[in-house]
């Protein structure tokens, strides 16, 4: 694997500690069907409690994957994976040209 690949790799490694958790895949696979959740709306739709959901959500929003809306007292989340599908975008590119 060429140097350019495995940079690229050792940057995706944090996207890919925090998708490794099945509740934060649950979270996105959510969050892709609805525009915007609270944290509410989203214990409702699984067995964790709603701190447990709100840790899985810093982890997701300090990853980039989720983003916060403030609507009047309501915080919403939302999912946010444009910069995250990039990177692995690149990833992939960068494996095709080095590896293949």
């Amino acid at each position: 694997m060429g140097k350019k690949a495995i940079e690229i790799f050792r940057s995706c490694i944090p996207l890919f500690q925090t998708l490794s958790d099945p509740h934060r895949q649950d979270i996105i696979l959510l969050l892709a069907e609805h525009e915007a959740l609270t944290v509410n709306e989203i214990t409702e739709h699984s067995r964790l409690s709603r701190p447990a959901i709100s840790h899985h959500l810093k982890i997701l929003r300090d990853a980039g994957l989720v983003k916060v809306e403030q609507k009047g007292t309501q915080r919403y989340y939302i999912l946010s994976i444009e910069s995250a599908v990039q990177l692995l975008k690149e990833l992939i590119h960068s494996v095709e040209d080095e590896c293949l």
